[in-house]
């Protein structure tokens, strides 16, 4: 087993769903003043997000059973104590971010509105500094040649 410091996390400042909820509330500000409407009809917008949902739903809680099983934290303000590379995470090195990134799709296309569109590279661009290279420079620390060649595997996305 290894051993785990107190502070031994990647050091990041905000959870991650913030980054991709208040990218989506931020976006829908500027909608009220200037509507930018989907041009979809609403039956497949609907048809659409229900499938974007069962796809983020396959990601996030795979990923999360996955990391329960492996008797690892899902919460990233505390220490791993293991790779992961099961479920989802077979795929994609970020399935839990992967699932967030697809359930804003999906309340996009639910709001019928361009905007938050506009604002995905930017939460993505948050996301990967803020969060996601913290991670991996921890991961790498932590687990060393083990994280090195399961990263080299798997993708960062898919």
């Amino acid at each position: 087993m290894l051993r785990v410091e107190p502070k031994d996390t990647a050091q990041i400042a905000f959870i991650p769903p913030l980054y991709w909820g208040l990218g989506f509330l931020l976006a829908l500000a500027p909608a009220f003043l200037l509507p930018l409407p989907l041009p979809l009809p609403l039956w497949m917008r609907i048809a659409s997000a229900l499938a974007l949902i069962g796809c983020a739903s396959f990601f996030a809680v795979g990923a999360i059973r996955a990391m329960h099983a492996a008797h690892t934290a899902v919460n990233p303000f505390k220490p791993s104590t293991a790779i992961v590379t099961q479920g989802p995470f077979r795929y994609s090195r970020n399935p839990i971010y992967l699932g967030n990134t697809l359930l804003y799709l999906a309340l996009t296309l639910l709001a019928g509105s361009l905007w938050p569109l506009f604002y995905l590279p930017f939460v993505l661009l948050l996301v990967q500094r803020g969060v996601i290279e913290r991670e991996e420079r921890y991961l790498e620390r932590r687990f060393g040649a083990g994280y090195l060649d399961y990263k080299a595997r798997v993708r960062r996305w898919l």
